[in-house]
């Protein structure tokens, strides 16, 4: 199995796009995740120097773009517009794939599965993959009701970021082992970050009071990649995605990040290499 190691954007925002990807091939990583900023002199600068990585320094260097909307409140018909014109866009740009946070949580079934229907339809027509992330607020929400969708979809395609999952359930996922290794098979990128039963994200993955956690998602996934890796699946990507407040608890009064997030999501990438 190819393993595929991709530097999240997130927390990066204050960098020049060049400065932003110059940083990520000199610390190793084999392409980006990135949800655009609403800066069109960014987003141009970013493809010229994508390409220009491609033509000078690796071929295959992977970029995945973000389609994360800012919540607001809309009817379904309202959202549909929304996010269709920010696939279409992405899409347009041409990245290896789209990591889409899709629907909403709050939605009847049916209005998500519309929704999940537009995106395949716009999937088709650009030829541009795009897979759903497992994630709070949106359709992919829950474990249990998930199924519900991949049971109508069968094609649909998963970033499997579960600490989603134990935040919605307040639980380690000890007792839904079962449903969850059936999602297995619809899991094509992974989100590298540690949660725990009350929050997405731990204050650092590699400290003692947190080995159970680690050792606990490092299982998950390992048995991920060994499932694909049964079907000839000759590369899966990983994206080390540990992120700024408030994802990163602070320091009260100081404000001070608990972690460096930069370093902690390097540290990630070089302790999945050695243990995956």
């Amino acid at each position: 199995m190819n393993i595929k190691y991709i530097s999240t954007f997130w927390g990066c925002e204050n960098q020049s796009a060049k400065e932003f990807l110059s940083n990520v091939i000199s610390n190793g990583y084999d392409g980006v995740e990135i949800n655009f900023p609403d800066n069109s002199e960014f987003i141009d600068e970013f493809i010229a120097e994508i390409k220009n990585i491609r033509a000078t320094i690796n071929a295959k260097f992977i970029f995945i773009a973000q389609q994360v909307l800012s919540n607001k409140t809309e009817s379904v018909k309202e959202y549909s517009i929304r996010i269709t014109e920010r696939l279409e866009f992405l899409a347009k740009l041409k990245p290896d794939f789209i990591n889409s946070h899709t629907g909403k949580d709050y939605y009847d079934f049916s209005d998500n599965c519309k929704i999940i229907e537009m995106t395949e339809i716009i999937s088709k027509k650009y030829d541009v993959p795009i897979v759903h992330e497992i994630h709070r607020g949106r359709f992919s929400f829950h474990l249990k009701t998930l199924h519900q969708y991949l049971e109508l979809f069968p094609k649909l395609s998963l970033v499997a970021d579960f600490s989603h999952f134990c935040v919605v359930s307040e639980s380690n996922l000890e007792d839904q082992k079962e449903l969850l290794k059936k999602i297995y098979p619809k899991i094509k990128h992974l989100h590298a970050r540690i949660g725990f039963e009350q929050s997405p994200q731990v204050n650092n993955p590699f400290a003692p009071e947190w080995e159970s956690y680690l050792d606990r998602y490092l299982n998950w996934w390992k048995e991920i990649i060994e499932y694909h890796k049964k079907r000839n699946c000759n590369q899966i990507t990983i994206t080390p995605e540990f992120g700024p407040f408030p994802y990163m608890p602070e320091e009260p009064f100081t404000k001070k990040p608990l972690s460096n997030q930069w370093e902690t999501n390097l540290q990630m990438k070089k302790y999945l290499q050695q243990n995956l």
